[in-house]
């Protein structure tokens, strides 16, 4: 459709594309002094509909498009307290300084002022990446359905995160911790983190049924963690935090000595223990609740004399002292289950500083003879 504007004699094209939810069809204008750039224009516009690159829905604003995505997509696809997370950052950080803007109009100053504002406002750099990542996640479904062509919080500046070096036991430390470990009902599970790196919600998803008696193998391929209803189970992080660890000879038969004692509880208790399967129970069978366990966990450190201590920072212990004992890099990754292993190299990159002082002295030898007392 192409016409002269009265008020002011200039030429005005509509290109149709589609209809609204409202039913009612959408246009998109161009003007020009003539008729036969109006045309042109025209042409343009046209070319780039019918190869994607113009927004179906130039009305969908942002508020619109993250409703949207949590009804038609995320709803199925993560779990409920990952829905709650992501609806959470889009509600107190997102939505009430952008939510209105429309998609169309959304541009990359627009999400750096957001992001710089957040900084301002005291939030760690961390927190300010994830508001980042949530937007770029539903600006990419925006793209997905035609409603943009290009992502701009993507081409945003991300702030730098520096990642905090975590604590980690000493060997001596990590000896005395297990030492108070000893006749505890708990030490086989906290011996096991120590000694594997295993997350809290791994190890107490753990079920017998996981446990090669064979090969001194246990399987990772679940986590327990409380959600709305109480504790359930689900899978794992990520793909490759499913995955078979290999276990201390000692620490296998820790997990045998375990299991007896278990059988006697439930032999104990009769008709009023829970079999569940799980490896780590409460004293009536059922699953450890997570909260209780860190309670317990504290209480060990206090009597070990270690202080407060995190249960994750055992994860952390058992990685730094692989690597303090020559573990590849990489492998260290596969135990651990990180998804990448720049992941790993990013958290303990710091502990690798003997090995590449070693190459460098290796390279030195064979090249310039650096190890030559003469020269």
């Amino acid at each position: 459709m192409i016409y002269q504007r009265s008020s002011d004699e200039r030429w005005i094209g509509a290109l149709r594309m589609g209809y609204g939810p409202n039913g009612k069809p959408l246009r998109k204008y161009v003007s020009a002094s003539s008729r036969g750039e109006v045309v042109v224009k025209l042409k343009v516009l046209q070319r780039e509909f019918d190869d994607g690159l113009l927004p179906r829905d130039g009305h969908v604003t942002l508020s619109v498009l993250f409703e949207r995505r949590c009804d038609d997509v995320m709803r199925h696809q993560v779990e409920a307290s990952t829905l709650t997370n992501y609806a959470s950052i889009a509600k107190v950080h997102i939505l009430p300084s952008l939510g209105h803007k429309k998609l169309v109009e959304l541009n990359v100053n627009d999400v750096d002022r957001l992001l710089s504002l957040k900084r301002d406002d005291g939030l760690a750099p961390s927190t300010v990446r994830r508001i980042r990542l949530v937007l770029a996640q539903c600006l990419n479904q925006a793209i997905r359905w035609g409603l943009l062509f290009r992502n701009v919080a993507v081409l945003s500046h991300a702030p730098k995160a520096s990642r905090p070096e975590g604590r980690t036991l000493t060997p001596d430390q990590a000896r005395h911790f297990l030492a108070t470990l000893k006749g505890h009902r708990h030490e086989a599970l906290f011996a096991l983190m120590l000694s594997t790196g295993l997350r809290r919600g791994e190890a107490l998803g753990l079920m017998w049924s996981d446990l090669d008696r064979d090969s001194g193998v246990i399987r990772v391929s679940r986590q327990l963690k409380r959600g709305a209803h109480g504790l359930v189970t689900s899978d794992t992080k990520t793909f490759r935090s499913r995955r078979a660890v290999n276990l201390p000879r000692t620490m296998m038969r820790t997990l045998l000595e375990h299991e007896v004692a278990q059988r006697r509880e439930r032999a104990r208790l009769a008709d009023k223990w829970t079999d569940s399967d799980f490896i780590f129970t409460t004293t009536r069978g059922t699953p450890l609740d997570p909260r209780n366990f860190y309670r317990e966990f504290r209480k060990i450190c206090d009597q070990a004399g270690l202080g407060p201590w995190h249960p994750h920072e055992l994860r952390h212990s058992a990685a730094s002292l692989m690597l303090a004992q020559g573990v590849k890099l990489h492998v260290v990754s596969q135990v651990l289950g990180h998804s990448s292993i720049r992941i790993t190299s990013d958290v303990y990159g710091h502990l690798l500083e003997p090995d590449r002082e070693q190459a460098a002295l290796a390279l030195g030898a064979l090249l310039w003879d650096d190890n030559d007392d003469t020269t």
